[in-house]
């Protein structure tokens, strides 16, 4: 017997659910089994591993590290099932094929506009698009949730190939009147002294903003106010609660409105580019395959102009 050959989809999903609910009896509420049940499916899977997969040593179950290797083969199967389901279905439609797109945050300015370009190219192929920061579309990715990303700077794992889209550049924004706004240079002492407004950790804004401030302030501190979305940022600046830095393309409309102002600050506009990116040791399907060459056929167009 081994794990490959012998162990089940139900065995896999009961010890998944066991570490979601925390209990035994909890999982089996969820599954609609018996706890015993659960009990004897865990066992069996630790049977087939050949090592304990639950740390049942403190007063919560938490996985060993054998059960979190099996928790990550977990996830990788649920999202293979997921898509082979969602790619049937599309094919049953009578579609070409599926396309499940990830964009950074960042990116939903430009996005929908792509997008529709393309459903208006290829009509044939359906394409889902999910839309979160940094972190998470890196995350999914990962675990085979989506095929084809859109983000900035390409992560270091896992490994991606990826394809340059067109430039991203980064400015530090303002209300008009803001009195930095009238300032030919904004210098590091006026510049640290404001309540900047950022998004979550895990963003890719976030980490461009606070890289940028550190080296202009030498380590020196400043007062960071976490906002949950670009739009109540944007709101915000505008509002005089504080200045932020944020994608060019995030602000194209309100900097060429006048509703906001780029601030003068050395190191800044930071110049980044957009790639878009999909794992190098999964071949892309045929639907994905058209969708990549027409993002690239485009050489940028799609980005708003700066």
């Amino acid at each position: 017997m081994g794990i490959a050959r012998d162990v089940t989809l139900k065995q896999l999903r009961g010890f998944a659910e066991v570490m979601r609910r925390g209990t035994i009896a909890a999982a089996a509420e969820r599954l609609h089994v018996t706890a015993p049940a659960v009990s004897t499916q865990l066992k069996t899977l630790e049977s087939l591993v050949g090592a304990p997969l639950l740390d049942r040593s403190g007063d919560a179950l938490r996985p060993t590290e054998v059960g979190e290797e099996v928790l990550r083969a977990v996830g990788l199967i649920e999202s293979a099932l997921s898509r082979c389901e969602h790619r049937v279905a599309t094919l049953r439609e009578g579609a070409a094929g599926l396309v499940r797109l990830g964009v950074v945050s960042t990116g939903k300015y430009f996005a929908p506009g792509l997008v529709a370009r393309f459903n208006r190219a290829t009509p044939g192929i359906v394409l889902h698009m999910t839309v979160g920061n940094r972190d998470d579309i890196i995350r999914t990715l990962a675990q085979r949730g989506i095929d084809i990303a859109i983000m900035g700077r390409p992560p270091e794992a896992p490994d991606v190939v990826a394809h340059r889209l067109g430039p991203h550049p980064y400015v530090m924004i303002a209300p008009p009147d803001h009195p930095l706004a009238a300032l030919p240079e904004v210098g590091a002492d006026a510049l640290l002294s404001e309540t900047f407004l950022a998004r979550e950790m895990g963003s890719g804004t976030r980490t461009l903003m606070v890289r940028e401030l550190d080296q202009l302030g030498g380590g020196r501190s400043y007062r960071v106010v976490e906002m949950a979305s670009n739009e109540t940022i944007k709101q915000a600046v505008m509002a005089g609660l504080g200045i932020a830095m944020l994608s060019a393309h995030t602000v194209h409309t309100e900097l060429n409105e006048g509703k906001l102002v780029t601030l003068t600050v050395p190191g800044l506009p930071i110049m980044r580019h957009w790639y878009l990116i999909h794992l190098a040791d999964e071949d892309l399907t045929a639907a994905a395959t058209v969708f990549r060459d027409f993002v690239l056929s485009l050489d940028g167009a799609f980005l708003p102009g700066t």
